[in-house]
């Protein structure tokens, strides 16, 4: 009786064998193919604040990551920001509900921008003169905040 069962004992612990080197190489094949765990990915664009924070290109001359606000903006800035915020330190905040620290963020965005990026709607000194203008109230500086942030969405 046992020698009637070997041939299909053999057939299945081959077709068990087939199966098992199938999936384990399906398995491999899979793992090799690396995607992200979620569903949607933020693309940060060239020119946004949280790319210059990245450090992925180099800041341009005429701005140097640790020059402080109030070298590159001018004095008025003392009313609102501390004296030693660098600008590498203005693109990393996470404040943006504030008007003021969304402005102070978007226009250092801004301000890299027009010195790195050629057809950028802005010239450097446009950029400071329109910061400056718009520290004088929450609005202004939240609507000048927002025009910078669309500027800088836009580049490429």
């Amino acid at each position: 009786m046992d020698s009637t069962y070997l041939p299909s004992r053999l057939i299945i612990l081959l077709l068990l064998s087939v199966c098992f080197a199938a999936t384990s190489s399906a398995a491999a094949a899979t793992t090799q193919i690396r995607r992200p765990g979620f569903l949607y990915t933020r693309i940060r664009g060239r020119c946004t604040p949280q790319f210059w924070s990245s450090r992925r290109e180099a800041w341009p001359r005429m701005v140097p990551q640790t020059s402080t606000l109030s070298k590159v903006f001018g004095s008025r800035v003392y009313e609102r920001f501390r004296s030693d915020l660098t600008l590498l330190e203005t693109t990393t905040r996470n404040d943006d509900e504030n008007a003021f620290a969304g402005l102070v963020k978007q226009g250092t965005a801004a301000l890299l921008n027009s010195y790195a990026r050629g057809g950028f709607p802005y010239s450097p000194w446009q950029v400071k003169t329109l910061f400056i203008q718009a520290l004088v109230s929450k609005e202004a500086a939240s609507r000048q905040a927002n025009k910078f942030l669309i500027a800088n969405q836009a580049c490429n």
